[in-house]
């Protein structure tokens, strides 16, 4: 005879799809509760990394910018209007030895030699063989032919390469390749009493910041890319015509959909750079706006 204790208990199947069901219920109930703050999370952290590659690549224009050749800031040279911004980015500068004993800087005539005026402590300006120098940049029409833009090597322009760089008894003298125009053209707007001049890495040249398609990208982002170009320019002749193609390149920020570039003058001191940028990602938008403001003073 079998007692109670010997006998086999479990569940029946009536109670296990019961519980199933049950568990089935609390969990698309809880589903239901947590889908929102689990999207919220995931829309929140793509927003992020759209604004942290936008800023980035801005911040990183506005430094540029921020130390560009005066007057040489241009953005209606794009393949697409506005979609571009080119200038001419500095590395150093100084003042140069106008008059007085040693070599002074010439206009027109005279010695293709001049004295960098030093410091208090006579630090040396950061400037090679391989750089140019620009004196007088206050024409902002950079298209012209026959203007003293800083992108003209030619003889009415203000952008000379440098092929000596020399040091005598502390102080700097640089050698030019040939002689800037004479001082009344080049002085009109006049030049300022500082006599200061700007030194262009010859390594850079020209840099451009150029929205361009990007072949890339993924189904549901921006189908546009921020790209970096610099020395793709020969630094010689007549004025340079825009970026089109060679030099080298970074690609600054991907997944933008739409970017925009304006240049203003607001005096002859000072220039307003705008820069309009928007990225795209899975239904996600960022728009960053940003003034960067230039200094204009030759």
């Amino acid at each position: 005879m079998l007692t109670r204790c010997d006998q086999q208990s479990g569940f029946t199947l009536v109670e296990m799809i019961m519980v199933m069901v049950i568990t089935g219920i609390i969990g698309g109930m809880v589903a239901m509760f947590i889908r929102a703050p689990v999207q919220g999370y995931v829309d929140s952290a793509r927003r992020a990394e759209l604004t942290d590659i936008a800023d980035t690549a801005i911040r990183r224009m506005a430094r540029d910018v921020r130390i560009a050749v005066p007057n040489s800031v241009r953005t209606d040279g794009c393949a697409v209007p506005n979609q571009c911004v080119e200038f001419i980015p500095t590395k150093d500068g100084g003042r140069y030895s106008e008059s007085g004993a040693g070599n002074s800087l010439a206009f027109g005539t005279g010695s293709l030699k001049f004295d960098v005026v030093g410091d208090a402590i006579g630090n040396p300006v950061n400037v090679t063989t391989s750089d140019f120098i620009v004196v007088g940049s206050t024409q902002s029409n950079s298209f012209v032919l026959t203007d003293n833009s800083p992108y003209n090597t030619a003889a009415a322009g203000v952008l000379r390469n440098v092929t000596a760089v020399s040091s005598l008894a502390g102080v700097q003298t640089i050698t030019i390749g040939s002689l800037f125009p004479d001082k009344a053209y080049v002085s009109n707007p006049p030049l300022p009493p500082a006599q200061r001049f700007d030194v262009v890495d010859g390594s850079q040249k020209a840099v451009t910041y150029a929205c361009e398609i990007d072949t890339s990208a993924n189904a549901g982002d921006g189908q546009l890319k921020l790209v970096r170009h610099w020395n793709y320019w020969t630094g010689t002749g007549t004025p340079y015509l825009p970026y089109s193609s060679g030099g080298l390149s970074a690609t600054l920020a991907t997944k933008v959909s739409s970017c925009s570039f304006g240049y203003s003058v607001v005096n002859p001191r000072l220039a307003l750079l705008t820069v309009l940028l928007t990225l795209n990602s899975n239904g996600e938008n960022v728009t960053l706006y940003n003034e960067i403001h230039g200094n204009n003073t030759p």
